[in-house]
């Protein structure tokens, strides 16, 4: 699995996310189909689901002053910094197939994970 530009934190060489080709490629064409350059890629992790944290991603166009952005291509991602530990390491994936089709994050700081494979603790 080959991935494409990270974001890193502050002091630090390690990614805090990373996107594999297929996922910078639907991210770029959902993009293109918004028709707004000002979008950028917003990930983030919220208290919830069902192992405790949730992952969130949608297009947004207000940057906050500490947020950490980088660019996978021509797409800007955007993490928030209390976001960003949690998602060290992290590769964000894209599958289209059969059994359908998606998002999905592998996350190393991920103990466990739920069956809906959009929450972890």
């Amino acid at each position: 699995m080959s991935t494409t530009s990270t974001s890193t934190m502050p002091g630090s060489t390690v990614p805090a996310l990373s996107l594999t080709e297929a996922a910078a490629a639907k991210v770029a064409q959902l993009l293109q189909e918004e028709g707004n350059p000002d979008l950028f890629l917003r990930v983030a992790v919220r208290p919830g689901g069902c192992s405790g944290f949730s992952y969130e991603m949608f297009f947004d166009s207000e940057l906050a002053d500490d947020d950490l952005q980088s660019s996978a291509g021509d797409i800007r991602v955007v993490v928030d910094p209390a976001s960003a530990p949690l998602l060290m390491g992290s590769t964000l994936d894209y599958k289209d197939g059969l059994q359908g089709a998606g998002f999905s994050i592998d996350n190393p700081n991920a103990s466990r994970t739920c069956g809906c494979g959009h929450s972890f603790s």
